[in-house]
């Protein structure tokens, strides 16, 4: 079983993770905690695969707590449960090695792929003392036969900001206009135009014109695939 500790200050949020976890086969609770520094407490006398961290907490924040994690060398990986959505705080979380980031609110849906994701990748690195390519490419680098080739690197085109415009976009339900995917990313509508461009050569996004009823025709885009992975270089 994948030992986990949720650490959330909200007690309906903290709850709602609690039952969503029971419904997901082969992970334990191990405890659920509303601080960080109640976390290192949990994390000094117990063992855990994996944390489900909020950002915003009383004292101690996420991300100084993620950072205090890897300073220890905690043998678990951590996915990011919060409703911060800025683009700082999500690559600085990433670049700590964090191996989701969920952004609230979610549905059941979402927290059931990260963990089941997270569940392949326990299960491959734990059970095995040594690994084939082939095998890291399919389980842990997520170069699968249904990903989508890996991209050569295009001038404008960011590998962390793409993939945050990615999320946002898998997360929108229906149209989308280009001001509202780069307001949630926070860049401008002129650089947003270029990812979003690049998301349509790949057959990722359509693109239709909304003429409204008054003024010029808009451009609203949906996405075509919300489960292929990117794989930028």
């Amino acid at each position: 079983m994948i030992k986990v500790l949720i650490v959330e200050d909200d007690p309906m949020v903290a709850q709602l993770n609690r039952r969503y976890l029971e419904r997901i086969d082969g992970f334990e609770l191990t405890a659920a905690v509303k601080t960080g520094d109640q976390a290192l407490q949990v994390l000094e006398k117990t063992p855990v695969d994996l944390v489900l961290l909020d950002i915003f907490m009383p004292g101690m924040n996420g991300i100084e707590l993620l950072s205090e994690i890897r300073r220890s060398n905690y043998s678990l990986d951590v996915i990011l449960v919060t409703a911060a959505n800025d683009r700082q705080t999500i690559q600085k979380t990433l670049r700590y090695g964090a191996f989701d980031y969920l952004i609230k609110p979610f549905e059941f849906e979402r927290l059931n792929e990260a963990l089941q994701a997270y569940k392949k990748h326990y299960h491959l690195l734990n059970g095995h003392l040594c690994l084939e390519q082939s095998m890291l490419d399919q389980q842990v680098l997520f170069k699968t036969k249904d990903s989508l080739p890996e991209l050569e690197p295009i001038k404008g085109i960011d590998r962390n900001t793409l993939q945050l415009v990615w999320e946002k976009v898998i997360q929108t339900e229906g149209y989308f206009s280009t001001e509202d995917i780069a307001k949630a990313v926070g860049i401008s509508r002129v650089s947003m135009r270029k990812y979003l461009d690049f998301l349509k050569r790949l057959n990722l996004l359509k693109q239709d014109l909304d003429y409204g009823s008054i003024g010029r025709p808009t451009c609203k885009y949906r996405c075509l695939d919300k489960q292929a992975k990117l794989l930028y270089r």
